[in-house]
């Protein structure tokens, strides 16, 4: 049996997608490197070092689903892209409207819409209230 995806349900898979990608590996550039020894730290120095940083890796179950979810950004356009990448992020609706220049309604109005998009493409057919007023315009011409 196929899952219903709801919004709700894409919204969560949006905001795991952006908890993973913090959680992968920075990308570095390559054929860069330093040959000078790494410093070996008395325990009580190691407090102070600024370049450590606890990070939580991603579990692999967590990568695939990264993986699916960024592609279905390929259904949205650029902008529907931005909002709901950012709204994943838990960025406020109030940094949002400043970013994009849309006031916070409009904002919320065309990330629902994105949203419901995506829902419609993995459902593979029209939403329910659709589907209904397609029928009954069906039934008036018979």
């Amino acid at each position: 049996m196929s899952t219903i995806w709801n919004i709700q349900q894409v919204t969560d898979r949006f905001q795991e997608a952006a908890i993973t990608a913090r959680r992968l590996p920075p990308a570095r550039v390559q054929g860069y490197a330093a040959f000078w020894p790494d410093i070996n730290r008395q325990s009580w120095e190691g407090y102070a070092d600024e370049r450590i940083i606890l990070r939580f890796t991603a579990s692999p179950g967590a990568i695939d689903r990264f993986g699916e979810t960024v592609r279905w950004l390929r259904w949205l356009e650029e902008e529907q892209r931005r909002l709901v990448w950012l709204r994943a992020q838990y960025v406020p609706w109030r940094e949002i409207s400043h970013r994009t220049g849309l006031i916070r309604k409009t904002a919320w109005r065309r990330y629902q819409h994105a949203l419901a998009v995506v829902v419609v493409h993995l459902n593979g057919q029209l939403p329910r209230f659709a589907a209904c007023e397609q029928s009954a315009d069906t039934t008036i011409l018979h």
